[in-house]
C-alpha cells in the first residue's frame, strides 16, 4: 500500500487530492482487511475521505492499519516532522480516525527525525510532540517512555504494564472483548518498547517488538524500518540482509514497482520536499531546514461509547431477523458467502426502532465485501430492536452472522 501512495505522487505530484490516493487504493487488486477493507467499501460507494476513515463510517477506525502504511510519509519527509504529518493528514484520513489515525502520524514522526538523529529516546519522545496530550494515544506512548525510565532493563515488566491499563479495545469488533488487539496504540506500544529496550541493536529490537504480541508480524517491521533509517543502509548487519539483493529489483505483487524502484522515488520525493521546504541541493551536498514538532488536531473516536455486551448470534441470514439491545449503539460482525461460483450482492434492508436506517450493500466478491456489515453509534440510551430484512433473497447467497457488541453510554 505504501506504493500505491508513492507511485500516485510521481504519477500527480507532491499537491495530490486525497481523493485521487483514495480511488487508486480502492482500485487496486490486492486484499484488504479491517480499517483498509472498510474504507475500500466506502469509497467505492461514494465515501471519500476523510468520511471514509471516521469512526461512524469505519468502526475499526481506531486499528492499525495506517499505521502499516506510513513509512512512506516519514521516509520522503527527512528532518520535516510537520511536512510528514501534513502528508499523513491527507492519507490516513482515508482509512483511520482519531487513534487509528495518530498511530501513522507518530510513526511518520519517527521515521523522520530517524534521518537527523540517532539518539533513539530523542527521537521516541520528540515525534511524541505531534500528538495532541489529551488523547489515549499520547497517554499510552507517555506510559510507555515513563516505565523504560523507571526500569530500563525489563522490557517484560513495562509490556505488562501496558497490557494491564491498555489492553482492552473498544471499537474493532473483532477485538472486542478478545484477546485479539490491532488497535493501534497498543501497538505502537510495542514497536516503542522495542526501540527503547532494544539499545540500537537490530536483532534485539525486532526480538522485543515480535514477542509483545499482537500484530507481531507489523510492530517488528515497524521497528526496524525506524532503526535501520537511524543507523542506514549499509550499517544494517548483513545477517538481516539475507536474500535482499535478489529481491531488490522484482516487482511487487499487484505493482510495477520493486525495491530498487522505491529507493529512487522515495529519494527524488524527498529531495523535492527538502526543496519546497525551504532546504537546499548542491551537487554533493543536501541541507535541511529541521522543523519544530506542531501537534495535530485532536480527534476522539468512539467517544462516549463503552462496550458492556458480546452476544454469540451464529446466525444464517437468508430472509429476516430481529433482535433487542439496551444501549447506545451496536456492530453485528458477520459476511456475506456465496453458494457457488458467482458472485452476488445482497440487498439488507436495516430497520431501527420501525424506521429504515439504511439498505446495506453486502457483496461475496472479497474484494469489495463490506468488513463490518451492521452498525450503529450515537443512539439515544434505551432499549432498541434491529430488524435485518434482505430484500433480494437468493440460493446464491447468504448471510452469516457473527457477534453482536452492544455499547452503552458508562
Amino acid at each position: 500500500m505504501d506504493l500505491t501512495f508513492v507511485d500516485i505522487f510521481e504519477k500527480n505530484g507532491l499537491d495530490t487530492p486525497a481523493k485521487d490516493f483514495a480511488i487508486s487504493f480502492a482500485n487496486a487488486e490486492y486484499q484488504l482487511w479491517h480499517a483498509n477493507q472498510q474504507a475500500r467499501y466506502n469509497i467505492l460507494n461514494g465515501i471519500m475521505p476523510p468520511a471514509s476513515g471516521h469512526w461512524t463510517n469505519n468502526p475499526c477506525a481506531d486499528d492499525i492499519d495506517y499505521q502499516i502504511e506510513t513509512d512512506f510519509a516519514g521516509l520522503m519527509s527527512p528532518g520535516m516532522i510537520n511536512t510528514s504529518a501534513e502528508i499523513s493528514d491527507k492519507i490516513g484520513h482515508i482509512m483511520n480516525y482519531g487513534d487509528g489515525w495518530y498511530g501513522g502520524v507518530y510513526v511518520g514522526a519517527m521515521y523522520s527525525l530517524s534521518f537527523v538523529s540517532n539518539d533513539i529516546e530523542y527521537i521516541v519522545k520528540q515525534a511524541l510532540k505531534v500528538i495532541p496530550k489529551e488523547t489515549d494515544y499520547y497517554k499510552c506512548m507517555s506510559d510507555v517512555i515513563k516505565w523504560h525510565d523507571e526500569n530500563p532493563k525489563d522490557w517484560k515488566e513495562t509490556w505488562f504494564k501496558v497490557q494491564k491499563k491498555w489492553g482492552q479495545d473498544i471499537g474493532c469488533p473483532k477485538g472486542v472483548f478478545t484477546t485479539f488487539n490491532i488497535d493501534a496504540k497498543i501497538n505502537s506500544a510495542w514497536t516503542v518498547i522495542g526501540l527503547l529496550y532494544g539499545d540500537g541493536d537490530f536483532g534485539k529490537t525486532i526480538e522485543i517488538s515480535t514477542r509483545c504480541g499482537d500484530d507481531s508480524d507489523c510492530n517488528p517491521a515497524t521497528a526496524g524500518g525506524i532503526l535501520a533509517t537511524i543507523i542506514g543502509y549499509k550499517n544494517i548487519p548483513a545477517y538481516w540482509k539475507q536474500g535482499l539483493a535478489e529481491v531488490e529489483p522484482m516487482d511487487f505483487k499487484y505493482t510495477t514497482i520493486s525495491l530498487n524502484d522505491a529507493y529512487e522515488l522515495s529519494y527524488k520525493h524527498a529531495l523535492e520536499l527538502v526543496k519546497r521546504n525551504g532546504g537546499k541541493i548542491s551537487d554533493n551536498k543536501i541541507t535541511i531546514k529541521l522543523q519544530k514538532p506542531k501537534t495535530v488536531k485532536k480527534e476522539i473516536a468512539f467517544k462516549g461509547h463503552w462496550p458492556v455486551e458480546k452476544r454469540r448470534l451464529n446466525l444464517k441470514l437468508e430472509d429476516s431477523i430481529s433482535f433487542e439491545f439496551e444501549g447506545i449503539g451496536f456492530t453485528v460482525s458477520g459476511y456475506a458467502t456465496k453458494t457457488g461460483r458467482e458472485d452476488y450482492t445482497l440487498l439488507v434492508d436495516v430497520v431501527i426502532d420501525g424506521k429504515l436506517y439504511e439498505t446495506s450493500k453486502l457483496p461475496t466478491n472479497s474484494h469489495d465485501r463490506k468488513f463490518t456489515p451492521f452498525w450503529k453509534y450515537q443512539l439515544k440510551n434505551g432499549k432498541h430492536k434491529v430488524d435485518l430484512k434482505v430484500k433480494n433473497p437468493t440460493d446464491k447467497a447468504y448471510l452469516k452472522i457473527d457477534d453482536l457488541i452492544v455499547y452503552g453510554p458508562k
